[in-house]
């Protein structure tokens, strides 16, 4: 196979995130939460306590946007507001046990989902996977990659 440029792989890896995104949407669906309150739940689940201003901040959308995504979760029970320690004007979001189940079991989804898709896959083409996945947590997750589960 001739050897490919980085502009190349690039355009292979963002079509195929593209389609690895599209299958995990299918898959929350059944989480029964709006992408922004999923996506804000996850971000509680693994990076939190936080502050509205930072959740606000990892999802990329204003804080009062935010204010409104953490007022759903909060009534559905999934996520709660706490006073910060340190600063007694800032209150702290984290999510809920039930929170917590409830991301596991849509991480889980979208995990068998795209499992799926490797069934006829040999161990060889796996680690090939593995490899380029790690490559790929490294460099835009901004660490090592380590297992959630």
């Amino acid at each position: 196979m001739a050897r490919k440029s980085k502009h190349e792989v690039a355009d292979l890896l963002h079509s195929t995130a593209i389609h690895l995104l599209r299958e995990a949407a299918e898959q929350d669906k059944a989480a029964g939460l709006s992408r922004a309150r999923l996506s804000a739940l996850s971000v509680a689940v693994f990076g939190g306590p936080l502050t509205l201003g930072a959740l606000a901040d990892a999802e990329h959308v204003r804080p009062a946007t935010m204010t409104g995504i953490v007022s759903g979760l909060e009534q559905e029970g999934l996520v709660r507001r706490k006073k910060h320690g340190g600063d007694g004007r800032a209150v702290l979001v984290e999510a809920t046990a039930a929170g917590k189940r409830l991301l596991a079991r849509a991480r889980g989804n979208r995990i068998d989902a795209i499992a799926e898709r490797f069934e006829d896959l040999d161990a060889d083409e796996l680690d090939v996977l593995w490899q380029a996945g790690v490559l790929i947590e490294e460099r835009f997750g901004g660490r090592p990659w380590r297992p959630l589960r």
